[in-house]
């Protein structure tokens, strides 16, 4: 018995068994041996006879209500007709799938991508930002020639192009509660590749409401998480969460930063649940949520309950419609900055030309403030803001930034609460003062 390498695994061959009729692969680190067809091309060829068969029988793939392939989508898929599990049937259920893809950001990007190469017949997207420098940084679906476009256009020109044989539609808009049912009824399987709490919420509820399965993804730094909530078969968001934390508890990628390689692997797991899903095979990640830790490399799995207490999934739910997500989560356009007396950049700069600037604090992290900071600011993470706070003299005139003016905002009402009379937050941040105020501070 002899071992030869081959791109694909091992192959083992013994004379008695005859050249190919036993493989064994080596996947993760196990030698595991399983029979195989002698050639996988022959698979092709028998789906390519199987249509002519069926042609001939008078019976056609419109009737069994699946879309036909033609000879080049053969070719294309070629790979998946020679799964067992895929075959020529699954490849036609997935033409005739309908995926929406909330998010053409990290998430959205290699889930989109692979999502198209695998022959998925309808895609779509639903975003309305443009293309950002610091997106190309884990953003695959986008080049630096797309920077200023909008994502939705150079996203679908993108999917188009690496497969034609696809629809792709483009909902350029912010999903919010009057458009939701529209947008996600006209899809079979929802993937969620948002970055904030209030369309997480959002997402989860409509498709609760409407019995679709919602594919979850989300990222922070090194670690990523991804679940599969199908309120028909298991738990759903709100079972896990079922309060949104404190607005700004959680800091945004911008704000904490991310791997950029790190949506890659978690938007490719979600494109594995979502093919799964249309083809009804293996074992979906429902009542289960996996959770991916790059910095050790390793994979931990928990198990998730449904709630039959959950407001929205439960025995007696109270949540029967879709509502204000934003206020839910406390990150409403007042909800920011509430009660916070606000400063523009342009206003800053006038009162630093004039030798009337106010006292400067700084809250973000020390790792920022290497990147770019203003002359003068005083820096104080927020996060040590309590401990800290006996160090600033209550008596002088405040002004409080941040990255955006999120945290800023957090931190003016805490000094307001300790007795500070006269402090303002400074809108936009310090990314608003590189945009209108100073292009030579650097943005990130």
């Amino acid at each position: 018995m002899r071992l030869a390498w081959r791109a694909a695994g091992w192959i083992e061959r013994d004379a008695r068994l005859g050249a190919s009729d036993i493989r064994g692969e080596y996947h993760l680190g196990i030698l595991s041996i399983r029979s195989w067809p002698r050639r996988g091309a022959s698979r092709v060829g028998a789906a390519r006879e199987s249509i002519r068969n069926r042609e001939r029988c008078g019976v056609s793939d419109h009737e069994s209500g699946l879309p036909p392939l033609g000879d080049d989508e053969l070719r294309r898929y070629g790979r998946h007709l020679v799964l067992p599990e895929v075959g020529l049937e699954g490849q036609q259920r997935l033409k005739a799938a309908r995926v929406l893809v909330v998010g053409a950001g990290g998430l959205g990007s290699p889930l989109a991508l692979y999502l198209a190469a695998a022959g998925v017949g309808r895609i779509g997207l639903v975003d309305f930002d443009r293309v950002d420098l610091s997106n190309l940084q884990r953003q695959v679906l986008y080049d630096t020639r797309d920077v200023g476009r909008a994502k939705l256009a150079a996203a679908s020109e993108r999917l188009r192009a690496l497969n034609p044989e696809i629809e792709v539609r483009a909902h350029e808009v912010r999903l919010a509660s009057d458009n939701a049912f529209e947008i996600l009824g006209d899809y079979d399987v929802v993937a969620d590749g948002t970055d904030n709490f209030p369309t997480r919420y959002l997402v989860n509820d409509a498709c609760v409401l409407l019995g679709k399965p919602n594919v979850h993804g989300s990222i922070f730094r090194f670690e990523g998480q991804v679940s599969v909530f199908d309120a028909a078969r298991g738990p759903c968001y709100r079972c896990l969460f079922a309060d949104p934390p404190p607005a700004g508890l959680v800091p945004s990628c911008a704000e904490g930063g991310v791997l950029g390689v790190l949506p890659g692997v978690i938007g490719v797991l979600q494109a594995i649940e979502t093919v799964k899903l249309i083809l009804g095979i293996g074992e979906p990640l429902i009542g289960r949520l996996l959770i991916f830790d790059a910095l050790a490399m390793r994979f931990r799995e928990l198990k998730l309950r449904k709630d039959p207490n959950c407001r929205l999934c439960g025995a007696n739910p109270t949540v029967r419609a879709l509502i204000d997500y934003e206020s839910f989560c406390g990150v409403g356009a007042d909800a920011a900055g509430a009660g916070a007396e606000q400063l523009t950049v342009r206003e800053l700069a006038g009162l630093r030309a004039r030798g009337e600037a106010p006292e400067l604090l700084d809250v973000r992290e020390p790792f920022e403030i290497r990147v770019a900071h203003l002359e003068g600011a005083r820096l104080i993470p927020l996060g040590g803001l309590a401990e800290r706070v006996a160090e600033l003299d209550r008596s002088r005139p405040w002004v409080v930034m941040c990255h955006h003016g999120t945290r800023s905002a957090r931190a003016a009402e805490f000094l307001r609460a300790q007795g500070f009379t006269n402090v303002r937050n400074l809108t936009g941040g310090i990314d608003a003062w590189s945009l209108e105020v100073d292009p030579t501070v650097p943005r990130y």
